[in-house]
């Protein structure tokens, strides 16, 4: 593509936020949901933390954390993973049941500023309202975490976002295809942030899916932001841990491209592609 058919296509991106968020105004009751539904959680691990030792859980840095902030943040990061997700088939279905999606592939626009135009929004929105969530439930429950740590944190969520994207896209492939699929990868979501640490350490998993762990993207990004935000180590680990969840984050979101596109190209080829 020349650099006038890239600015072009680029061009067109402020569009789909702009329908977005004015879809977002509409729906205000499903952030509330998801903020509700993330405050019960954080509430009923507030207690449960009263009967966990301490002692049993890694340090960051030399700090032991309290359980309450070694959970918050793997129940953060695994919700941002599950809105990007989710975001990316369910907007997709929209188009399916509106009956747009075969007036968008008509347009003069690009397979791939569709797909991108889709979770443009989100993926603006995302690490935004991770760093609120954080910060709000580590001011209300006294969390003691590094505010030097955050940009470390946040550059590690950003490396880790299109690992997330491209299980989205895997989804929406489904979608496509079989006019359902997010069930199937939510339960490889599901199975993902088991075997990441989030509500408890990598250390008590068995052997086989404790090597699985150590590259799976969802347990690198939480360790690594609790690394940033409760050991307080900075780039030089962040920069460590990038290095190992960039690759993983570039093949996930590559192998979601190419299910997407296979999925697209088979449609077209039944031309079943507007049926839902």
């Amino acid at each position: 593509m020349s650099a006038a058919g890239f600015a072009a296509e680029a061009a067109k991106l402020p569009a789909f936020i702009r329908r977005d968020w004015k879809i977002a105004l509409s729906y205000r009751a499903v952030f509330v949901a998801d903020v509700l539904g993330l405050a019960s959680q954080v509430f009923v691990f507030f207690f449960i933390a009263k009967l966990i030792d301490p002692g049993a859980l890694p340090t960051y840095g030399g700090t032991v954390p309290s359980y309450l902030a070694f959970v918050v943040i793997g129940l953060v990061i695994n919700l941002t993973a599950g809105v990007l997700l989710y975001t990316v088939a369910n907007s997709l279905r929209q188009e399916q049941m509106m009956g747009t999606m075969e007036a968008l592939l008509s347009t003069p626009t690009s397979g791939a500023t569709l797909q991108f135009g889709s979770v443009a929004y989100t993926l603006m929105l995302v690490p935004i309202r991770a760093a609120a969530l954080l910060t709000a439930i580590g001011l209300l429950f006294g969390l003691d975490l590094h505010v030097s740590g955050a940009l470390p944190a946040l550059a590690l969520l950003l490396c880790f976002l299109p690992f997330t994207w491209g299980l989205g896209l895997i989804s929406a492939g489904l979608v496509v295809t079989f006019r359902r699929g997010t069930n199937a990868t939510g339960f490889v979501v599901t199975a993902l942030g088991l075997i990441s640490g989030a509500v408890f350490p990598i250390a008590m998993l068995p052997g086989v899916l404790r090597t699985i762990a150590e590259w799976n993207a969802f347990a690198i990004a939480i360790e690594g932001v609790r690394e940033a935000l409760i050991g307080g180590s900075g780039w030089g680990a962040a920069l460590s841990d990038m290095a190992r969840l960039v690759p993983l984050s570039l093949a996930g979101l590559a192998l979601g491209v190419l299910c997407f596109r296979w999925a697209m190209q088979r449609e077209r080829r039944r031309g079943t592609l507007g049926q839902y």
